[in-house]
Formats: structure tokens, sequence, C-alpha cells
């Protein structure tokens, strides 16, 4: 029995202490209720990340554009009235040269002068900006609102793609890659730098 009682008073020593510990954490942290008393659950993250894939970039982006959209989209119903979405999109193209392509053969150098045969210039990235797009209105959509949108986006993305390259963006980029690329290639060089792009003028076949 002594042990017994022994053993109870132990416990009680053990679960005193403890909470007089607890108390003493809350009071310094300014919560006087221990945390197993206030009810709050505890929120406990673990990560796991994986690397699944190293990919070497070598896209040098020259040139940007913001565009700004107001998409109009609608399905158009035999009988009832036509589905309607009205988007404000916001999205932006991106020029670029992917330097990954040059090779010993494209360098050519003098005493005085290096010659530097550049790829054609590319439009590496044209996307929409989700954050700042949103839905403006929406007219008899109901279930085909998700749709609607999603289409709307979709056809966005391809005008930002073509608006980019028939404003020039691809000269411009061009262009930008002579300014910026040739008084770097020349200080380290120590020559005169000519960049060459390919040319790309169409020639109409004789008929």
């Amino acid at each position: 029995m002594r042990l017994i009682s022994w053993l109870v008073k132990l416990l009680v020593l053990i679960f005193l202490l403890a909470g007089i510990q607890s108390l003493w954490t809350n009071v310094r942290s300014g919560n006087l209720m221990p945390s197993w008393l206030n009810g709050e659950d505890k929120t406990e993250t673990m990560h796991t990340i994986v690397l699944q894939e190293i990919t070497a970039m070598g896209k040098l982006e020259l040139v940007k554009y913001n565009f700004k959209d107001v998409v109009e989209e609608e399905i158009v119903k035999m009988w009832l009235p036509n589905a309607k979405a009205v988007l404000i999109v916001q999205g932006e193209a991106i020029g670029c040269v992917d330097l990954t392509k040059i090779v010993i053969a494209d360098i050519s150098s003098d005493d005085e002068t290096l010659v530097v045969h550049m790829p054609d210039p590319e439009l590496c990235v044209f996307k929409i900006d989700h954050s700042k797009s949103k839905v403006y209105n929406t007219e008899y959509a109901f279930n085909e609102e998700g749709k609607l949108v999603q289409e709307a986006y979709k056809q966005a993305e391809k005008q930002i793609q073509k608006s980019a390259l028939d404003m020039g963006i691809l000269d411009q980029t061009r262009e930008n890659a002579k300014k910026i690329l040739t008084p770097v290639l020349e200080k380290a060089s120590g020559k005169k730098v000519l960049l060459k792009f390919p040319m790309n003028t169409k020639i109409e076949k004789l008929r």
C-alpha cells in the first residue's frame, strides 16, 4: 500500500511540475491559458521535395510587351439566349535569343573585328497574367461559365502571341540584342564586334 501511495504522490508531483512549467511558458508568451486547455489546434507541416529535372537556361530575354485586352466570348445557341462572358485580361509577351544555339563555327575574328552569327530571335513567352485578369460579366452562362471563361483565356493568349508578332517584337529583340551584347563583347574582347542575324526575307516563288 505504501508503494502504491508513493507512486500516486510521484505522479501527482510530475503533473504538478509539468503544469507549473506550462503555466510559466504561457505567462512569458502572454497567454495565461496552457495550450492543452485553450482548445487551440496546432498545425504541423511536412514537406517532401523531389528534384525532378535540371534545365540549362540560355535564353536571353531582351524585350517584354505588356497587353491589356477586353475579351468577349459567346456560345451561339439555336433556341436559348446566347451565353456570353466578358473578361478583362492582362498578359505579356517576351522576345529572347537562345544563346545555347551559338557554336564555335558561328564565331570568327581577325585582328580588329569579332563577328558572331546569332540565332533567330524568338517569342519565348506569351501568357496570361491570371492574377491581374478577371471575369467582368457573364450572361446566360449558367453551367457553361467555366467553359466560356476557359475558352476566352485561350483565345486571349493566342491574340497576345499574334499581336506581339504583328507589332514587331522579333525586330525589337534583334535590335536590343545588338544594343546590349555589342558593348559587352567589345569590352571583353577588345575588338569591334559585329552581330549578324539570319536574313528572314521571303522570296516568292516564280510562277
